[in-house]
């Protein structure tokens, strides 16, 4: 089943900046060949159901490989079964909206 997730991965007591732990976790995504899209509060990846959970799996793997005793994630998933559709067509109806 194809699948649009927004995911938001925090490991906890590791200080105050993570951007070490998102860039390897983007690097999981990148890996297991799916679409993403990194912004301010989190990624949003795109694929097959199984191909984003494994990837999650292995972020927390790697996450906590670097160190982080502790990850606190937030997932939100979407799915479709009338039609195909990317998280690049999502936005591009909503651009068309704000053109009209």
């Amino acid at each position: 089943m194809h699948l649009i997730a927004d995911i938001f991965v925090i490991p906890l007591g590791v200080g105050l900046s993570v951007s070490e732990y998102v860039a390897a976790c983007e690097r999981v995504f990148e890996d297991a060949g799916l679409e993403r899209q990194l912004h301010a509060y989190g990624t949003n990846v795109e694929g097959d159901w199984d191909d984003v959970m494994t990837a999650l799996n292995r972020c927390h793997e790697v996450v906590h490989e670097m160190g982080a005793v502790r990850i606190s994630t937030t997932v939100r998933l979407g799915t479709r079964t009338d039609r195909d559709q990317t998280m690049q067509d999502k936005l591009d109806s909503v651009a068309r909206k704000l053109e009209s």
